[in-house]
Protein backbone atom coordinates (compact mmCIF):
# COMPACT_ATOMS: atom_id res chain seq x y z
CA UNK A 1 0.00 0.00 0.00
CA UNK A 2 3.06 2.05 0.69
CA UNK A 3 6.37 2.63 -1.28
CA UNK A 4 7.64 3.35 2.66
CA UNK A 5 6.85 -0.46 3.48
CA UNK A 6 9.32 -1.37 0.22
CA UNK A 7 11.65 1.29 0.59
CA UNK A 8 11.99 -0.02 4.64
CA UNK A 9 12.44 -3.45 3.31
CA UNK A 10 15.87 -2.79 0.66
CA UNK A 11 17.14 -0.27 3.34
CA UNK A 12 17.61 -2.86 5.91
CA UNK A 13 18.76 -4.96 3.53
CA UNK A 14 21.60 -2.78 2.70
CA UNK A 15 22.24 -2.30 6.06
CA UNK A 16 22.40 -6.17 7.03
CA UNK A 17 24.28 -7.05 4.29
CA UNK A 18 27.15 -4.10 4.73
CA UNK A 19 27.32 -5.57 8.28
CA UNK A 20 28.02 -9.36 6.96
CA UNK A 21 30.28 -8.00 5.12
CA UNK A 22 32.22 -6.16 7.93
CA UNK A 23 31.61 -9.48 9.80
CA UNK A 24 33.41 -11.79 6.51
CA UNK A 25 35.92 -8.75 6.06
CA UNK A 26 37.61 -9.69 9.44
CA UNK A 27 37.28 -13.40 8.82
CA UNK A 28 38.09 -13.48 5.20
CA UNK A 29 38.11 -11.14 3.06
CA UNK A 30 38.21 -11.74 -0.96
CA UNK A 31 36.04 -14.83 -0.09
CA UNK A 32 32.59 -15.68 -2.03
CA UNK A 33 30.92 -14.80 1.20
CA UNK A 34 32.79 -11.82 1.31
CA UNK A 35 31.64 -10.77 -2.23
CA UNK A 36 28.49 -11.79 -1.60
CA UNK A 37 27.38 -9.74 0.96
CA UNK A 38 29.01 -6.82 -0.48
CA UNK A 39 28.19 -7.25 -3.86
CA UNK A 40 24.05 -7.85 -2.14
CA UNK A 41 24.62 -4.19 -0.44
CA UNK A 42 25.10 -2.15 -3.62
CA UNK A 43 22.22 -3.81 -4.97
CA UNK A 44 20.14 -3.59 -2.15
CA UNK A 45 21.43 0.28 -2.03
CA UNK A 46 20.30 0.49 -5.58
CA UNK A 47 16.78 -0.58 -5.54
CA UNK A 48 16.19 1.32 -2.73
CA UNK A 49 17.10 4.24 -4.03
CA UNK A 50 14.84 3.12 -7.16
CA UNK A 51 11.85 2.60 -5.10
CA UNK A 52 11.97 6.58 -3.34
CA UNK A 53 14.59 9.04 -3.67
CA UNK A 54 14.45 9.02 -0.17
CA UNK A 55 16.76 5.68 -0.36
CA UNK A 56 19.47 7.93 -1.53
CA UNK A 57 20.33 9.19 2.02
CA UNK A 58 20.80 5.52 3.06
CA UNK A 59 23.03 4.62 0.72
CA UNK A 60 25.14 7.90 1.04
CA UNK A 61 25.65 6.61 5.11
CA UNK A 62 26.45 3.51 3.98
CA UNK A 63 29.20 4.98 1.47
CA UNK A 64 30.37 6.92 4.42
CA UNK A 65 30.74 4.56 6.60
CA UNK A 66 32.40 2.33 3.88
CA UNK A 67 35.04 4.98 3.53
CA UNK A 68 35.42 5.95 7.14
CA UNK A 69 35.88 2.18 7.36
CA UNK A 70 38.53 1.95 4.66
CA UNK A 71 40.19 4.72 5.72
CA UNK A 72 41.29 2.69 8.74
CA UNK A 73 42.19 0.11 6.39
CA UNK A 74 44.90 1.96 4.43
CA UNK A 75 46.79 2.71 7.93
CA UNK A 76 46.71 -1.93 8.44
CA UNK A 77 50.66 -2.15 7.94
CA UNK A 78 49.63 -6.00 7.75
CA UNK A 79 48.55 -5.26 4.16
CA UNK A 80 50.74 -4.31 0.69
CA UNK A 81 49.68 -1.64 -1.27
CA UNK A 82 48.15 -3.72 -4.06
CA UNK A 83 46.14 -5.51 -1.26
CA UNK A 84 44.83 -1.97 -0.33
CA UNK A 85 44.17 -1.00 -4.18
CA UNK A 86 42.09 -4.50 -4.87
CA UNK A 87 39.99 -3.78 -1.43
CA UNK A 88 39.15 0.08 -3.25
CA UNK A 89 38.76 -1.29 -6.31
CA UNK A 90 35.89 -3.93 -5.13
CA UNK A 91 34.25 -1.65 -3.10
CA UNK A 92 34.32 0.88 -6.20
CA UNK A 93 32.45 -1.86 -8.07
CA UNK A 94 29.99 -3.13 -5.52
CA UNK A 95 29.26 0.19 -4.24
CA UNK A 96 28.99 2.54 -6.84
CA UNK A 97 29.67 1.02 -10.14
CA UNK A 98 27.11 -1.49 -9.97
CA UNK A 99 24.88 0.47 -8.08
CA UNK A 100 24.12 3.15 -10.73
CA UNK A 101 24.58 0.78 -13.65
CA UNK A 102 21.62 -0.71 -12.12
CA UNK A 103 19.70 2.20 -11.54
CA UNK A 104 20.40 3.41 -14.80
CA UNK A 105 18.84 -0.13 -15.55
CA UNK A 106 15.71 0.24 -14.14
CA UNK A 107 14.72 3.31 -16.32
CA UNK A 108 16.01 1.72 -19.52
CA UNK A 109 13.78 -1.22 -18.82
CA UNK A 110 10.80 1.87 -17.90
CA UNK A 111 11.52 3.56 -20.83
CA UNK A 112 11.68 0.86 -23.47
CA UNK A 113 8.74 -0.87 -21.87
CA UNK A 114 6.50 2.36 -21.79
CA UNK A 115 7.16 3.75 -25.11
CA UNK A 116 3.13 4.70 -25.63
CA UNK A 117 1.79 8.31 -25.04
CA UNK A 118 -0.73 8.32 -21.48
CA UNK A 119 -1.96 10.37 -18.85
CA UNK A 120 -0.14 13.03 -17.71
CA UNK A 121 2.39 13.47 -20.23
CA UNK A 122 1.74 16.90 -20.66
CA UNK A 123 4.34 17.64 -17.65
CA UNK A 124 7.36 16.48 -19.46
CA UNK A 125 8.75 18.83 -22.21
CA UNK A 126 7.78 18.67 -25.86
CA UNK A 127 10.66 16.56 -27.11
CA UNK A 128 9.89 13.63 -24.36
CA UNK A 129 6.28 13.90 -25.19
CA UNK A 130 7.07 13.62 -28.93
CA UNK A 131 9.63 10.64 -28.61
CA UNK A 132 6.40 8.79 -27.32
CA UNK A 133 4.00 6.97 -29.64
CA UNK A 134 0.43 8.54 -29.96
CA UNK A 135 -0.18 11.73 -28.37
CA UNK A 136 1.85 14.58 -29.27
CA UNK A 137 3.99 11.94 -31.47
CA UNK A 138 0.69 11.89 -33.93
CA UNK A 139 0.52 15.90 -34.25
CA UNK A 140 4.10 16.87 -34.65
CA UNK A 141 5.11 14.00 -36.36
CA UNK A 142 6.53 14.96 -39.92
CA UNK A 143 6.79 18.07 -38.97
CA UNK A 144 9.92 20.79 -40.14
CA UNK A 145 13.01 20.19 -37.95
CA UNK A 146 14.50 23.86 -38.92
CA UNK A 147 12.77 27.06 -38.29
CA UNK A 148 12.73 29.24 -41.06
CA UNK A 149 10.80 32.84 -41.95
CA UNK A 150 7.31 31.88 -42.68
CA UNK A 151 7.10 29.39 -40.54
CA UNK A 152 3.88 29.16 -38.50
CA UNK A 153 4.62 27.61 -35.00
CA UNK A 154 2.96 27.28 -31.14
CA UNK A 155 5.95 28.24 -28.44
CA UNK A 156 5.61 26.07 -25.50
CA UNK A 157 6.89 27.83 -22.09
CA UNK A 158 10.06 25.11 -21.05
CA UNK A 159 9.03 26.28 -17.61
CA UNK A 160 5.63 24.20 -17.90
CA UNK A 161 4.80 25.63 -14.35
CA UNK A 162 1.88 26.38 -12.44
CA UNK A 163 1.38 24.20 -15.48
CA UNK A 164 2.37 23.65 -19.37
CA UNK A 165 1.07 26.63 -21.77
CA UNK A 166 1.47 28.08 -24.70
CA UNK A 167 2.08 31.59 -25.86
CA UNK A 168 -1.19 32.80 -26.81
CA UNK A 169 -3.49 35.86 -27.96
CA UNK A 170 -6.69 36.82 -28.49
CA UNK A 171 -8.74 39.78 -30.08
CA UNK A 172 -9.71 40.94 -26.75
CA UNK A 173 -8.24 43.77 -25.51
CA UNK A 174 -6.63 44.65 -21.85
CA UNK A 175 -8.84 46.94 -19.99
CA UNK A 176 -8.13 50.48 -20.20
CA UNK A 177 -7.48 50.74 -16.70
CA UNK A 178 -7.25 48.13 -13.57
CA UNK A 179 -8.91 48.29 -10.16
CA UNK A 180 -5.77 49.59 -8.54
CA UNK A 181 -6.49 52.93 -11.28
CA UNK A 182 -2.96 51.92 -13.45
CA UNK A 183 -3.70 52.73 -17.04
CA UNK A 184 -2.81 49.83 -20.14
CA UNK A 185 -2.22 49.91 -23.19
CA UNK A 186 -5.51 48.94 -24.37
CA UNK A 187 -4.00 46.48 -26.81
CA UNK A 188 -4.68 43.17 -27.76
CA UNK A 189 -4.43 40.27 -24.87
CA UNK A 190 -0.89 38.02 -24.95
CA UNK A 191 -1.28 35.33 -22.51
CA UNK A 192 0.40 31.80 -22.06
CA UNK A 193 -2.77 29.24 -22.35
CA UNK A 194 -2.76 25.66 -20.55
CA UNK A 195 -4.75 24.12 -23.47
CA UNK A 196 -3.84 23.63 -27.50
CA UNK A 197 -5.99 26.20 -29.42
CA UNK A 198 -6.04 28.08 -32.95
CA UNK A 199 -4.72 30.91 -31.45
CA UNK A 200 -1.72 29.53 -30.31
CA UNK A 201 -0.07 29.54 -33.75
CA UNK A 202 2.33 32.81 -34.86
CA UNK A 203 4.27 33.06 -37.97
CA UNK A 204 8.01 33.80 -37.72
CA UNK A 205 8.53 37.07 -40.04
CA UNK A 206 11.48 38.68 -41.53
CA UNK A 207 11.48 42.12 -40.55
CA UNK A 208 12.83 43.24 -43.92
CA UNK A 209 9.96 41.68 -45.83
CA UNK A 210 6.21 42.18 -45.82
CA UNK A 211 6.10 38.19 -46.72
CA UNK A 212 3.96 35.53 -44.29
CA UNK A 213 5.51 32.22 -46.07
CA UNK A 214 8.37 29.87 -46.09
CA UNK A 215 10.39 31.25 -49.37
CA UNK A 216 11.64 28.44 -51.62
CA UNK A 217 14.50 26.99 -50.68
CA UNK A 218 13.40 27.92 -46.63
CA UNK A 219 14.98 30.47 -44.50
CA UNK A 220 16.41 28.99 -41.49
CA UNK A 221 16.78 31.06 -38.91
CA UNK A 222 19.59 31.19 -36.55
CA UNK A 223 20.90 32.25 -32.94
CA UNK A 224 21.68 36.21 -32.34
CA UNK A 225 18.78 36.75 -35.35
CA UNK A 226 16.10 39.33 -35.44
CA UNK A 227 12.40 38.45 -36.25
CA UNK A 228 8.96 39.28 -35.84
CA UNK A 229 5.91 37.35 -34.45
CA UNK A 230 2.53 37.79 -35.60
CA UNK A 231 -0.26 36.09 -34.56
CA UNK A 232 -2.10 33.77 -36.86
CA UNK A 233 -5.75 34.72 -36.47
CA UNK A 234 -5.21 38.21 -35.74
CA UNK A 235 -2.37 38.92 -37.95
CA UNK A 236 -0.90 41.26 -35.02
CA UNK A 237 2.54 41.55 -33.82
CA UNK A 238 4.03 40.51 -30.81
CA UNK A 239 5.08 43.67 -28.87
CA UNK A 240 6.17 45.06 -25.68
CA UNK A 241 7.05 48.07 -24.24
CA UNK A 242 7.64 50.41 -21.06
CA UNK A 243 4.15 49.77 -19.94
CA UNK A 244 3.93 47.81 -16.95
CA UNK A 245 2.45 44.39 -16.95
CA UNK A 246 -0.87 43.74 -15.22
CA UNK A 247 -0.01 41.81 -12.41
CA UNK A 248 3.55 42.29 -12.35
CA UNK A 249 4.31 46.34 -12.59
CA UNK A 250 7.75 45.88 -12.16
CA UNK A 251 7.56 44.16 -15.42
CA UNK A 252 6.75 45.22 -18.86
CA UNK A 253 3.44 44.62 -20.69
CA UNK A 254 3.74 42.42 -23.58
CA UNK A 255 0.55 42.65 -26.07
CA UNK A 256 -0.09 42.61 -29.89
CA UNK A 257 0.31 45.65 -31.35
CA UNK A 258 -2.67 48.23 -32.17
CA UNK A 259 -2.25 51.19 -33.67
CA UNK A 260 -4.50 53.47 -32.01
CA UNK A 261 -2.65 56.60 -33.10
CA UNK A 262 -1.65 58.16 -29.99
CA UNK A 263 2.20 57.94 -30.38
CA UNK A 264 2.59 54.64 -28.95
CA UNK A 265 4.57 53.30 -31.84
CA UNK A 266 5.15 49.53 -32.46
CA UNK A 267 8.18 47.62 -30.67
CA UNK A 268 7.98 44.37 -32.04
CA UNK A 269 11.43 42.92 -32.77
CA UNK A 270 12.69 40.03 -31.05
CA UNK A 271 16.26 38.40 -30.91
CA UNK A 272 15.85 34.82 -31.24
CA UNK A 273 18.70 33.28 -28.97
CA UNK A 274 18.80 29.75 -28.83
CA UNK A 275 20.27 28.74 -25.03
CA UNK A 276 20.93 24.92 -25.52
CA UNK A 277 23.25 25.70 -28.63
CA UNK A 278 26.46 24.01 -29.57
CA UNK A 279 27.81 26.97 -31.66
CA UNK A 280 26.64 30.66 -32.78
CA UNK A 281 25.65 29.15 -36.09
CA UNK A 282 23.20 27.16 -34.58
CA UNK A 283 19.70 26.83 -36.68
CA UNK A 284 16.71 27.28 -34.39
CA UNK A 285 15.30 23.33 -34.69
CA UNK A 286 11.31 22.59 -33.96
CA UNK A 287 11.05 21.23 -30.09
CA UNK A 288 14.82 20.51 -29.89
CA UNK A 289 15.61 24.23 -29.53
CA UNK A 290 15.11 26.06 -25.97
CA UNK A 291 15.27 29.75 -27.15
CA UNK A 292 14.32 32.80 -25.25
CA UNK A 293 13.38 36.17 -27.31
CA UNK A 294 14.95 39.44 -26.41
CA UNK A 295 13.09 42.37 -27.46
CA UNK A 296 15.30 44.59 -29.45
CA UNK A 297 14.27 48.05 -28.57
CA UNK A 298 14.44 47.57 -24.32
CA UNK A 299 16.03 44.35 -23.64
CA UNK A 300 13.24 42.83 -22.11
CA UNK A 301 12.67 38.88 -22.22
CA UNK A 302 9.74 37.30 -22.65
CA UNK A 303 8.69 35.53 -19.75
CA UNK A 304 5.73 33.60 -17.82
CA UNK A 305 5.34 34.57 -14.86
CA UNK A 306 2.54 32.52 -13.90
CA UNK A 307 -0.18 34.44 -12.22
CA UNK A 308 -3.37 34.22 -13.29
CA UNK A 309 -5.03 36.82 -14.54
CA UNK A 310 -8.24 38.56 -13.45
CA UNK A 311 -12.00 37.30 -15.19
CA UNK A 312 -11.09 39.80 -18.06
CA UNK A 313 -7.87 37.51 -18.91
CA UNK A 314 -9.85 34.80 -18.66
CA UNK A 315 -7.95 33.28 -15.68
CA UNK A 316 -5.09 32.78 -18.15
CA UNK A 317 -1.30 32.70 -17.37
CA UNK A 318 0.44 36.13 -17.46
CA UNK A 319 3.02 36.95 -19.54
CA UNK A 320 5.45 39.83 -19.47
CA UNK A 321 8.90 41.58 -20.50
CA UNK A 322 11.58 41.06 -18.05
CA UNK A 323 14.27 43.47 -17.76
CA UNK A 324 15.92 42.64 -14.78
CA UNK A 325 16.79 38.82 -14.96
CA UNK A 326 20.03 36.67 -14.57
CA UNK A 327 20.80 34.09 -15.95
CA UNK A 328 18.29 31.69 -18.42
CA UNK A 329 15.48 30.72 -15.90
CA UNK A 330 12.91 28.41 -17.49
CA UNK A 331 9.99 30.58 -16.98
CA UNK A 332 12.15 32.77 -19.95
CA UNK A 333 12.71 29.76 -22.37
CA UNK A 334 10.24 28.67 -24.95
CA UNK A 335 10.54 25.66 -27.46
CA UNK A 336 8.23 25.44 -30.78
CA UNK A 337 5.92 22.20 -30.06
CA UNK A 338 3.99 22.62 -33.31
CA UNK A 339 5.49 24.03 -36.62
CA UNK A 340 4.50 24.09 -40.67
CA UNK A 341 5.61 26.10 -43.25
CA UNK A 342 3.64 28.45 -44.13
CA UNK A 343 2.22 28.23 -47.66
CA UNK A 344 -0.74 30.68 -48.12
CA UNK A 345 -0.11 34.49 -47.79
CA UNK A 346 -4.07 35.54 -47.71
CA UNK A 347 -5.59 35.49 -44.23
CA UNK A 348 -8.35 33.00 -45.06
CA UNK A 349 -6.48 30.51 -46.67
CA UNK A 350 -3.66 30.99 -43.93
CA UNK A 351 -6.64 30.29 -41.56
CA UNK A 352 -7.82 27.13 -43.09
CA UNK A 353 -4.02 25.90 -43.18
CA UNK A 354 -3.83 26.45 -39.30
CA UNK A 355 -6.26 24.12 -38.66
CA UNK A 356 -4.94 21.34 -41.16
CA UNK A 357 -1.78 18.86 -40.44
CA UNK A 358 1.64 19.08 -41.39
CA UNK A 359 3.04 16.58 -43.91
CA UNK A 360 6.97 17.03 -44.15
CA UNK A 361 7.96 13.65 -42.28
CA UNK A 362 10.78 14.38 -40.17
CA UNK A 363 11.05 12.28 -36.83
CA UNK A 364 12.73 14.09 -33.45
CA UNK A 365 14.33 10.91 -31.35
CA UNK A 366 15.25 11.75 -27.97
CA UNK A 367 18.57 9.44 -26.40
CA UNK A 368 18.26 7.38 -23.44
CA UNK A 369 20.41 9.73 -21.09
CA UNK A 370 17.76 12.95 -22.37
CA UNK A 371 15.44 10.76 -21.30
CA UNK A 372 16.73 9.85 -18.43
CA UNK A 373 18.06 12.84 -17.40
CA UNK A 374 14.50 14.71 -17.88
CA UNK A 375 12.56 12.25 -16.19
CA UNK A 376 14.89 12.76 -13.05
CA UNK A 377 14.45 15.94 -12.84
CA UNK A 378 10.97 16.09 -13.21
CA UNK A 379 11.00 13.48 -10.34
CA UNK A 380 13.18 15.93 -8.20
CA UNK A 381 11.43 18.99 -8.91
CA UNK A 382 7.59 17.92 -9.43
CA UNK A 383 5.26 19.10 -6.73
CA UNK A 384 2.01 16.84 -7.33
CA UNK A 385 0.20 19.14 -4.38
CA UNK A 386 -0.92 22.02 -4.27
CA UNK A 387 -2.94 22.51 -1.59
CA UNK A 388 -2.50 20.80 1.85
CA UNK A 389 -4.18 17.53 2.51
CA UNK A 390 -6.68 16.94 5.39
CA UNK A 391 -4.01 14.48 6.89
CA UNK A 392 -0.74 16.15 6.09
CA UNK A 393 1.60 17.14 9.20
CA UNK A 394 4.75 18.53 9.79
CA UNK A 395 7.96 17.05 10.69
CA UNK A 396 8.05 18.24 14.44
CA UNK A 397 4.43 15.85 15.12
CA UNK A 398 6.09 12.77 13.44
CA UNK A 399 8.29 12.28 16.92
CA UNK A 400 6.19 12.45 19.30
CA UNK A 401 3.26 10.66 16.84
CA UNK A 402 0.98 13.75 17.45
CA UNK A 403 -0.85 12.63 14.06
CA UNK A 404 -2.18 9.52 12.38
CA UNK A 405 -4.46 8.92 8.67
CA UNK A 406 -7.31 7.82 8.26
CA UNK A 407 -7.67 5.30 5.66
CA UNK A 408 -10.84 3.45 5.35
CA UNK A 409 -14.27 3.60 6.72
CA UNK A 410 -16.85 1.36 6.65
CA UNK A 411 -19.95 2.79 5.59
CA UNK A 412 -22.33 0.69 7.56
CA UNK A 413 -20.18 -0.98 10.85
CA UNK A 414 -18.24 1.99 11.37
CA UNK A 415 -14.75 -0.64 11.35
CA UNK A 416 -12.00 2.04 10.07
CA UNK A 417 -8.24 1.71 9.33
CA UNK A 418 -5.57 4.20 10.54
CA UNK A 419 -1.75 4.90 10.16
CA UNK A 420 -1.34 4.79 13.91
CA UNK A 421 1.60 3.69 15.60
CA UNK A 422 2.46 1.65 18.26
CA UNK A 423 2.51 4.50 21.03
CA UNK A 424 5.47 2.62 23.49
CA UNK A 425 7.47 1.70 20.98
CA UNK A 426 7.48 5.44 19.04
CA UNK A 427 8.41 6.62 22.99
CA UNK A 428 10.89 3.91 23.78
CA UNK A 429 12.72 5.06 20.20
CA UNK A 430 12.78 8.07 20.91
CA UNK A 431 13.93 7.71 24.61
CA UNK A 432 16.99 5.12 23.09
CA UNK A 433 17.91 7.96 21.21
CA UNK A 434 18.21 10.48 23.74
CA UNK A 435 19.74 7.86 25.99
CA UNK A 436 22.57 6.72 23.12
CA UNK A 437 23.19 10.49 22.69
CA UNK A 438 24.40 11.21 26.26
CA UNK A 439 25.79 8.15 27.08
CA UNK A 440 28.13 9.11 24.04
CA UNK A 441 29.10 12.58 25.06
CA UNK A 442 29.63 11.33 28.70
CA UNK A 443 31.78 8.34 27.56
CA UNK A 444 33.54 11.06 25.02
CA UNK A 445 34.43 13.77 27.28
CA UNK A 446 35.83 10.86 29.79
CA UNK A 447 38.03 9.38 27.04
CA UNK A 448 39.35 13.07 26.87
CA UNK A 449 39.95 13.23 30.66
CA UNK A 450 42.06 9.68 29.67
CA UNK A 451 39.40 8.12 31.80
CA UNK A 452 38.21 4.76 29.78
CA UNK A 453 34.68 3.95 31.38
CA UNK A 454 34.34 0.66 28.55
CA UNK A 455 36.38 -1.56 26.81
CA UNK A 456 38.27 -0.42 23.44
CA UNK A 457 36.13 -3.32 21.60
CA UNK A 458 33.59 -2.06 23.51
CA UNK A 459 33.54 2.12 22.65
CA UNK A 460 34.17 1.71 18.82
CA UNK A 461 31.28 -1.10 19.05
CA UNK A 462 29.16 1.86 20.29
CA UNK A 463 30.90 4.32 17.90
CA UNK A 464 29.40 2.30 15.13
CA UNK A 465 26.37 1.45 16.11
CA UNK A 466 25.32 5.33 16.56
CA UNK A 467 26.90 6.02 13.31
CA UNK A 468 24.75 3.81 11.77
CA UNK A 469 21.67 4.27 13.68
CA UNK A 470 21.16 7.80 14.78
CA UNK A 471 22.66 8.73 11.51
CA UNK A 472 20.37 6.81 9.54
CA UNK A 473 17.48 8.07 11.66
CA UNK A 474 19.04 11.81 10.80
CA UNK A 475 19.57 11.07 7.49
CA UNK A 476 15.98 9.86 6.92
CA UNK A 477 14.24 12.50 9.33
CA UNK A 478 15.92 16.22 8.77
CA UNK A 479 15.60 16.55 5.00
CA UNK A 480 11.89 16.63 5.49
CA UNK A 481 12.62 20.03 7.24
CA UNK A 482 13.66 21.32 3.90
CA UNK A 483 11.30 19.89 1.56
CA UNK A 484 8.55 22.09 -0.02
CA UNK A 485 5.76 19.52 -0.10
CA UNK A 486 3.08 17.79 1.33
CA UNK A 487 4.44 15.59 4.25
CA UNK A 488 2.63 12.79 5.68
CA UNK A 489 3.04 10.72 8.75
CA UNK A 490 4.58 8.05 6.82
CA UNK A 491 7.28 9.44 5.92
CA UNK A 492 8.91 9.50 8.67
CA UNK A 493 9.09 5.46 9.01
CA UNK A 494 12.59 4.80 7.32
CA UNK A 495 14.10 6.95 10.10
CA UNK A 496 11.54 5.06 12.67
CA UNK A 497 13.17 2.03 11.71
CA UNK A 498 16.88 3.23 12.58
CA UNK A 499 15.57 4.43 16.43
CA UNK A 500 13.79 0.71 16.69
CA UNK A 501 17.34 -0.99 15.78
CA UNK A 502 19.08 1.66 18.14
CA UNK A 503 16.97 0.47 20.95
CA UNK A 504 17.62 -3.01 21.46
CA UNK A 505 21.37 -1.92 21.40
CA UNK A 506 20.71 0.37 23.90
CA UNK A 507 19.30 -2.02 26.18
CA UNK A 508 22.19 -4.30 25.72
CA UNK A 509 24.64 -1.67 26.49
CA UNK A 510 22.73 -0.75 29.80
CA UNK A 511 22.42 -4.41 30.69
CA UNK A 512 25.99 -5.30 29.71
CA UNK A 513 27.92 -1.64 31.39
CA UNK A 514 25.96 0.24 33.42
CA UNK A 515 24.36 -2.78 36.01
CA UNK A 516 26.92 -4.03 38.07
CA UNK A 517 25.02 -6.17 40.49
CA UNK A 518 23.41 -9.24 39.90
CA UNK A 519 20.29 -7.32 41.92
CA UNK A 520 20.39 -4.44 39.07
CA UNK A 521 20.74 -7.14 36.24
CA UNK A 522 17.63 -8.84 37.55
CA UNK A 523 15.87 -5.34 38.14
CA UNK A 524 16.43 -4.69 35.04
CA UNK A 525 15.97 -7.53 32.91
CA UNK A 526 12.19 -7.18 35.01
CA UNK A 527 11.62 -3.94 33.59
CA UNK A 528 12.18 -5.37 29.73
CA UNK A 529 10.02 -8.07 30.04
CA UNK A 530 7.17 -5.50 31.67
CA UNK A 531 8.13 -3.14 28.47
CA UNK A 532 7.70 -6.14 26.27
CA UNK A 533 4.17 -6.43 27.65
CA UNK A 534 3.31 -3.14 27.45
CA UNK A 535 4.56 -3.50 23.84
CA UNK A 536 2.12 -5.99 22.90
CA UNK A 537 -0.61 -5.04 24.97
CA UNK A 538 -0.74 -1.61 23.35
CA UNK A 539 -0.67 -3.26 20.17
CA UNK A 540 -3.27 -5.37 20.92
CA UNK A 541 -5.21 -2.42 21.99
CA UNK A 542 -4.89 -0.57 18.65
CA UNK A 543 -5.42 -3.73 16.82
CA UNK A 544 -9.07 -2.71 15.44
CA UNK A 545 -7.60 0.51 14.15
CA UNK A 546 -4.96 -1.48 12.49
CA UNK A 547 -6.52 -3.77 10.85
CA UNK A 548 -10.03 -3.03 10.44
CA UNK A 549 -11.94 -5.64 12.72
CA UNK A 550 -13.28 -6.19 15.02
CA UNK A 551 -15.79 -2.55 14.49
CA UNK A 552 -15.99 -0.61 17.67
CA UNK A 553 -18.75 1.15 19.39
CA UNK A 554 -18.18 5.25 19.93
CA UNK A 555 -17.78 5.12 23.42
CA UNK A 556 -14.84 2.52 22.55
CA UNK A 557 -13.17 4.68 19.58
CA UNK A 558 -13.85 7.41 22.27
CA UNK A 559 -11.09 5.63 24.71
CA UNK A 560 -8.55 4.97 21.90
CA UNK A 561 -8.27 8.44 21.60
CA UNK A 562 -4.90 8.99 23.44
CA UNK A 563 -4.05 12.16 22.32
CA UNK A 564 -6.37 15.20 21.12
CA UNK A 565 -4.78 15.66 18.09
CA UNK A 566 -5.13 12.20 16.53
CA UNK A 567 -8.36 11.60 13.76
CA UNK A 568 -10.45 8.83 15.48
CA UNK A 569 -13.82 8.74 13.01
CA UNK A 570 -17.11 8.56 15.68
CA UNK A 571 -20.17 8.33 14.32
CA UNK A 572 -22.92 10.29 15.53
CA UNK A 573 -25.66 8.05 15.08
Amino acid sequence: MLLESILIFFILLAVLSYLKFCNSQKRSPFSATWWFWLLLTGVACSCAVGVKYMGLFTYMLLLVIAGVHFWHLIGDQALSNVSVLCHLLARGLALVVIPVAMYLSFFYVHLTLLYRSGPHDQIMTSAFQASLEGGLARITQGQPLEVAYGSQITLRNVLGKPMPCWLHSHKNTYPIRYENGRGSSHQQQVTCYPFKDVNNWWIVKDPGTQQLVVSNPPRPIRHGQIVQLVHGITTRYLNTHDVAAPLSPHAQEVSCYIDYNISMPAQNLWRVEIVNRESDADVWKTILSEVRFVHVNTSAMLKLSGVPLPDWGYRQLEVVGEKLSKGYHQSMLWNVEEHRYGKSQEQKEREVELHSPTQIDISKNLSFMAKFTELQWKILALKNEDTEHKYSSSPLAWITMDTNIVYWLHPASGAQIHLIGNVLIWTSANAATLAYLCLFLWYLLRRRRRICDVPEDVWWAWVFAGGLCVGGWAVNYLPFFLMEKTLFLYHYLPALTFQILLTPMVLQHLNDHLCRSQLSKHMFQALIIAWFSSVYLTYRTFSPLTYGEPPLSPAELRALRWKESWDILIRKH
